[in-house]
């Protein structure tokens, strides 16, 4: 159910390259380099390092820039990336701290970080990446931001049938204090693996007016992870169910896992044959008491009356799966939809799921 243009792209960026970008005038890649960067879209603020795949910035990868980038950084050190495609696995160690990446086009398509590994895709040594290892980009430094770019898993399902475990993540984060705004995440199986570094520790992750697609559990893990005015799309894989959108694995000593407020469920697919979403008890762990909670958001017709699942063995009326005066035709009254009450909504917003004991508040 790949996409066209993930092919198109995938078989444009050679393995490990990056490659020049031929988007429009205003973005283009001759302009002169350098750190105050304004050859791409309006004005931005001053960077302290460019990447640009044709050579006209400081370095070509972004993982060169991260590399680059200070260790312990108290203050945001920022990277703009110019428009291109860049493939290749991109890792931010915990030692990076409060970075910051921003793509230098006029929208979040015109940069594509990505590479094409799944679970079972084997390394040089013949053994499989691992879900974990699929990530094209994984996100372990505190602080760090990114806007206006897309982060993409390029594997390609149809192409391999060979290949039995599909999780192909496009972004796994790790880390506290994150922000993603105006960015795309793109996969199929396992799109968005929001983490943390060990079973109880909390990890926030806040993400505004962004675009996540995938099918089978593409928002998942134990952070605390909230979306606020995002589009959630539910691809059309052709099969019944079609997908669930969350798979939470919040560890019981955590309040608040999952929160969607004021997005956009929506797909192609047949009416009813999405779920919301299923517990995930990683190494059937009893202590991953997953918590998802939608509100105030317009569902599609892809959601039918029963809009949760059990996984496997684990029910999903065990879990923290609820909702909130949602709208749309896949807004369904029902008794296997679970609804907050008034007070119980009041202390599920998203200033209670970033607050912590630091105050943290990115969305105001």
């Amino acid at each position: 159910m790949r996409r066209r243009h993930f092919l198109e792209l995938s078989a444009t960026l050679g393995a490990g390259a990056a490659v020049a970008w031929s988007g429009p005038a205003g973005a283009a890649p001759g302009a002169t380099p350098g750190r105050d960067d304004r050859a791409a879209g309006p004005r931005h603020p001053r960077y302290d390092l460019i990447v640009a795949a044709d050579g006209s910035g400081d370095v070509t990868t972004v993982q060169a820039a991260i590399d680059a980038a200070p260790a312990g950084a108290l203050t945001p050190y920022r990277i703009g990336v110019r428009p291109g495609g860049y493939l290749g696995q991109v890792i931010v160690p915990a030692e990076k701290t409060n970075l910051e990446l921003r793509g230098l086009g006029r929208a979040p398509a015109e940069v594509l970080i990505a590479d094409d590994r799944a679970n079972g895709t084997l390394k040089p040594d013949g053994t499989p990446w691992g879900t974990s290892g699929s990530a094209s980009v994984t996100i372990s430094g505190a602080g760090f931001r990114a806007a206006n770019l897309t982060f993409a898993n390029l594997f390609d399902e149809a192409a391999h049938p060979e290949i039995t475990n599909r999780q192909a993540v496009a972004v796994l984060t790790r880390a506290d204090r994150l922000v993603f705004e105006r960015v795309r995440f793109l996969a199929n199986q396992d799109t968005l693996y929001v983490n943390s570094t060990a079973a109880g520790v909390i990890a926030r992750a806040y993400f505004r007016d962004c675009y996540v697609e995938g099918d089978v559990d593409f928002i998942f893990g134990r952070a605390t992870a909230v979306f606020d005015r995002c589009r959630i799309h539910s691809l059309n894989r052709g099969s019944t169910p079609n997908g669930y959108v969350t798979a939470p694995s919040t560890d019981i000593a955590n309040p608040h896992g999952l929160l969607f407020a004021h997005c956009r469920l929506t797909s192609d697919a047949p009416a009813g044959t999405v779920y919301l979403g299923r517990p995930w008890h990683p190494s059937n762990d009893p202590n991953a008491i997953g918590e998802t909670i939608i509100r105030n958001s317009w569902i599609g017709a892809h959601i039918g009356a029963t809009a949760w699942s059990d996984f496997g063995t684990w029910p999903w009326r065990q879990a923290r799966l609820a909702e909130f005066r949602n709208t749309g035709p896949g807004a369904i009254a029902s008794p296997d939809r679970p609804q907050l009450t008034p007070s119980e909504a009041a202390g599920n917003d998203i200033a209670d799921f970033l607050r912590g004991a630091d105050g943290w508040s990115p969305h105001c």
